[in-house]
């Protein structure tokens, strides 16, 4: 085989091993593609170059490469599709041992939208503009006014027009949810939460040393006449919720439940946190909390379930005069999100890719969704839901037994609260066919 031709090129570089292998040409690049897996010269997103160049770099016909390309497919080296190009495989551990993981709850990939491509672009462009040492120096904690005007528009659907001065941007829910029971409680305060409530809520508190209340939770959530008796006996400093897609139960409060637990905390003076993770996901979302009552609701927002877990990013709107309070309780905790993260997410937001995202991610959303109705008819969750509930019990150990990553309802409830079920998340599992063999794993153990 000819030594390799062109310009160094790193994604290119694994070529040379092909050199010193014997056998058929074909076989040889597919045996150095996989030597510079195993040996962590190529890792899992990687870009191998086209069939053409490597042709050519190579000095083989395309036909070799072609062959090449197909047989590391089918040991499950690579993936692609016309016009994204050619991608080094994700091969988790669990995957090769055939665990389908339904446990984390990720948006899924978006139909119709390449973003490694976005992605590329998007970072590209800031660089060619930005002086490189303004964007790696320190910025606002409470982000730009460029990217807290962004955040407003990103989150208008739910909230309608929002004064920029309002937002703060952060680098993630998790960090926005400690800085503001930091900000907002002092140790020994009584916060009222669901039942089944996020973990890292759970957690959070914990570690603060709040007390924690647990609400009942139905259908649509939080159940106002109980959040009435226990504001009226406890005195919370806090109440939160997730009104949307509530995390596990998916209990989504419809207009009137959102009005009358409003009620209840402005009577009381009580203010709301308000998770709202999946708020944009519904095709046609709902008024958030804070859209109802400003004054007295901290809206939280993601970027991580509406557009991709790694983008680290969320927007926190306070009620009126409260942003700086807030950005100064954020900075002693983060200081400031990523400039390069929050700079490609304001772009996305400004230029229309995020709109794009959400709508990709919506829709293959819908279509697991659907699947989901298919095998266990009995989950519940909304059509755009990154997950369902599978009420009852089913031992988690059994069905990692059986291949499957789960988490049941013991990791979100609150201290004292009852009730057995499953957590279904459906983005995690990287094709439709390993969600779909994930499913059809726990429907074989029985209905709950």
């Amino acid at each position: 085989m000819p030594a390799t031709k062109g310009s160094p090129n790193p994604a290119a570089a694994w070529l040379r091993r092909a050199e010193a292998l014997e056998g058929p040409a074909y076989r040889r690049i597919a045996l150095a593609l996989e030597a510079a897996i195993a040996e962590g010269e190529l890792q899992a997103g990687d870009q191998i170059p086209a069939q053409r160049e490597v042709a050519r770099r190579i000095g083989v016909d395309f036909t070799t490469v072609t062959r090449a390309y197909g047989l590391a497919r089918e040991q499950g080296l690579i993936e692609g599709t016309t016009g994204r190009g050619t991608f080094i495989r994700r091969r988790m551990e669990d995957e090769e041992s055939g665990l389908v993981d339904l446990s984390m709850n990720l948006p899924p990939p978006p139909q119709g939208v390449s973003l490694a491509g976005l992605l590329r672009e998007t970072t590209g462009a800031i660089l060619a503009r930005t002086d490189p040492a303004t964007l790696m120096a320190y910025h606002p904690g409470a982000g730009s006014l460029a990217q807290r005007a962004a955040g407003a528009a990103w989150l208008a659907p739910t909230l309608g027009a929002v004064d920029p001065a309002r937002v703060v941007v952060t680098s993630g829910a998790q960090t926005a949810l400690t800085a503001l029971i930091d900000h907002l409680t002092r140790p020994g305060d009584t916060i009222l939460v669901e039942a089944l409530a996020y973990p890292g809520l759970l957690a959070t508190a914990t570690r603060r040393g709040l007390k924690l209340l647990a609400c009942p939770i139905d259908a649509e959530g939080l159940d106002p006449e109980a959040l009435a008796r226990l504001v009226a006996a406890h005195d919370p400093r806090l109440i939160c919720c997730t009104p949307t897609f509530q995390n596990p139960t998916t209990a989504t409060m419809g207009a009137s439940r959102r009005a009358a637990i409003i009620d209840v905390a402005r009577a009381a003076g009580v203010t709301i946190l308000e998770d709202d993770a999946y708020g944009l996901l519904p095709a046609k979302p709902l008024p958030a909390l804070a859209a109802l009552w400003p004054e007295g609701v901290f809206h939280v927002a993601t970027t991580a379930k509406a557009l991709s877990p790694g983008l680290r990013l969320a927007y926190v709107v306070s009620p009126p005069g409260r942003a700086e309070g807030l950005a100064e309780a954020l900075h002693a905790i983060a200081q400031m999100p990523a400039p390069l993260m929050a700079g490609v997410v304001t772009a996305w937001i400004r230029e229309g890719g995020a709109a794009k995202v959400l709508a990709g991610v919506r829709a293959e959303a819908m279509a697991r969704r659907t699947l989901a109705s298919e095998i266990l008819p009995q989950a519940i969750g909304g059509p755009e839901s990154l997950h369902v509930w599978l009420p009852g019990a089913i031992a988690t150990q059994k069905a990692r037994e059986r291949g499957l990553a789960l988490v049941g309802a013991e990791a979100f409830r609150a201290p004292g609260a009852t009730g057995e079920g499953l957590r279904i998340s459906l983005g995690a599992a990287g094709k439709p066919a390993a969600l779909a063999r994930g499913l059809r794993a726990l429907a074989s153990l029985g209905a709950p």
